[in-house]
Formats: structure tokens, sequence, C-alpha cells
């Protein structure tokens, strides 16, 4: 039950968080996050799909959440300070009407950037403080990228007045390998069949676990570019990035592709979110399907193999895009952790099972020492 009041106030906080504002001129809390991204040859450009976000950190708000959980919850010390670090994008202040410009690390001419629209036009940060768009870098200016005939990232950094922030982008060959992979209970332990209980406190209250021999398996795949495509919001993506490539966790660095719950109360697109994340089951299926054919048609000649678990559908999400796009699909491997393998093995006919401990609703591996 506390969790459950938890996880309304968590979830309460962050739709308000979008209407409140306080003033703050440390300049540590003033962020442009630009989300991991790739790059694509589109005749003589390099197109990128980005999204960078413009926000400040209300410090104010993480020590309210922060004691009003505390009296509901009664969690431990540890349990709160995870939760106040993982809360910080939850309820952040975000900037609309802003400007970014983007310049690449190492690009000698010193070029800048912007993210532009279907309309070729630059676009100011929405009230959700987020710019969606694509960057078009003509050949000849991508200098790091002649003479190469094999992916190379790149570091960017963007600017927004006095908002600071940078991110990735891995400029890729036509023709290579690339892995797509999920996040929750295929590379990081999450426990989502175990119900909503766990998952809250496994996402919000305790330090991430990585799931046991992903990281290796991923080794396997040195050339290969990697995307992580994950039903999280994209208001954990920097807690989650910085997870999963940190050396404790040891995953390859790559782009990310999550889910949109956007928090200003005086858009209607917010209250479209908070509806969808409330009464459509289906709407992670249809996210992950929609971002990998974008990937997939962006790249009609690589090969891809696609990693996921057995605990949501994304058996279900590989099976839909292997049959649009037979001759790209290399492997499909799932990591089984609710016993697939032997209770419906049909389910993951033609795929590559990679055995796990079972999940079961209502216990937690963490609880029990498994």
């Amino acid at each position: 039950m506390r969790s459950a009041k938890a996880a309304f106030l968590v979830f309460l906080l962050v739709f308000l968080a979008g209407t409140a504002g306080l003033v703050d001129d440390d300049d540590r809390r003033r962020h442009v996050t630009f989300y991991n991204s790739y790059a694509y040859l589109d005749g003589n450009e390099w197109v990128i799909p980005a999204r960078v976000w413009v926000h400040k950190d209300r410090g104010w708000l993480e020590s309210l959440s922060s004691w009003t959980v505390r009296i509901v919850g009664e969690y431990p010390p540890d349990e709160m300070e995870v939760y106040r670090r993982r809360m910080t994008d939850l309820l952040s202040d975000s900037k609309w009407r802003r400007t970014v410009s983007i310049m690449f690390e190492g690009d000698p001419e010193e070029h800048v950037y912007r993210i532009k629209n279907s309309d070729g036009e630059a676009p100011r940060t929405d009230r959700n403080g987020i710019i969606k768009g694509k960057i078009r870098v003509p050949v000849e200016h991508a200098v790091w990228m002649h003479g190469h005939d094999e992916d190379k990232k790149m570091r960017i950094n963007a600017r927004s007045n006095r908002y600071r922030g940078g991110g990735y982008v891995r400029f890729m060959q036509p023709h290579g390998l690339s892995v797509i992979s999920d996040i929750d209970d295929t590379i990081k332990v999450t426990e989502i069949p175990a119900g909503s209980r766990i998952v809250v406190r496994n996402t919000f209250f305790r330090e991430y676990s990585a799931a046991p021999g992903m990281a290796d398996m991923y080794e396997q795949w040195p050339e290969a570019s990697f995307h992580y495509v994950s039903g999280s919001p994209w208001q954990l993506y920097r807690s989650l990035s910085g997870f999963l490539f940190s050396e404790e966790a040891g995953f390859p660095v790559g782009t990310f592709h999550m889910k949109n719950a956007r928090k200003n109360l005086f858009t209607v697109s917010s209250w479209t979110d908070l509806v969808e994340f409330i009464t459509n089951e289906h709407l992670t299926f249809e996210q992950k399907i929609g971002q990998i054919t974008d990937i997939f048609e962006h790249f009609p000649d690589r090969r891809f193999i696609m990693v996921g678990d057995s605990g949501e559908r994304d058996p279900e999400v590989y099976r839909t895009i292997r049959q649009r796009f037979p001759d790209q699909v290399k492997e499909i491997i799932i990591r089984d952790v609710i016993n697939d393998r032997e209770l419906r093995s049909e389910r993951l006919d033609g795929m590559t099972i990679k055995p796990a401990p079972t999940i079961r609703p209502g216990i937690s591996e963490k609880d029990v020492g498994i």
C-alpha cells in the first residue's frame, strides 16, 4: 500500500511540475540534454534525427517530493537518496521558446547547426522544452568522415544561452551490423512481470542492476551500432544512460529511443500522454514498432540483431519487424524471464532463447536473494 501511495505521489508531482517554478541562478542546474542519435547518408548530406530538451533542475521541488514520499512510504535513507536523483529530470523546469545551437567537437571550421522541422524551419522549444527534427550536415562539412569507410562516433556540444549540454552522434555507413536492444528486463533488472509495486521500487528507489551476462554477450559484436528502444519515458534517459554506459554495467554506447511523457499541464498533449499511459496497453508496442521501423528504413542495407525479453511484448514486436523486413533481420534473441520456453514455446518460435531466472508476480528477486 505504501508503494502504491508513493507511486501516485510520484506521478502527481511529475505533472504538477510542469506548472510550477522558482528563480534559481545556479548555472549548474541549467541543461541542454541532447539524446544520443545516429546519422545516415541521404544523397550529399548526413541526416541526424535529433531531439533536445532545455531544462533546469528544481532543487526545491526535489526536496518537497522526497519529504512527501518519505512520510508516506517510510523508505530508508539510501533509497530516498536514489529517489531524489532519479526524480531530478521528472521534476525539471522545461524551458519554452528557446533556440538551440549544435556544434561538433573537432570540426576545424566550427560550423553551427540547428534542428529543423519537416518544413525546413528551425523551431524554438515547445512548452515541454523540446525540439524534435533533423540536423543536416553536408558531406563536405563532415571532415571527420573523409577517407573513412567505418562508423564514426562524434561528440556534439549543444547551447541555448546559459544552458549547456552534449551528447553523441554515430555517423553510420550504409552497410554493417546493428543491434536493436530493449532495456527493462533485457539488460537492466526491472522485474516488470512481478507487478507495479516492485517495478516502482526498482525504478525509483533502488540502484540499477545489470542483467547478468548480457554485457558480455554485447561485447561479441564490437563493430555493431547499438540502438536502445525502451518503453520508459524520456525523463529517465540521463539516469539510464549514465548507468548502462558506466564501467559497472559495461554496455556499448548507443542511441536511445524512448516514450513521450510530456508534463506541462497547459498543453493538451500532456493530458493526452497521461491518458495514454493509463489506458493504452498497446502504447509501448506501437511506439517500438514505429521507432524500429524508422531505423530499418534509414539503413536498408544493414543487417540487424534484435534483443529483448519475454516479460512484455518484445517477441511480438520483433516478429512484426521481421515480417516487414525479412532480409535485414539476422537474429532475434529473447531473454526468457517468464519461462515461455516451457509454458508457451510457440511464442518464441524462430528466436534464440536466452534462459533467465523466472520472475513471479508479487515477488522481487532482490528481496528473496535470488
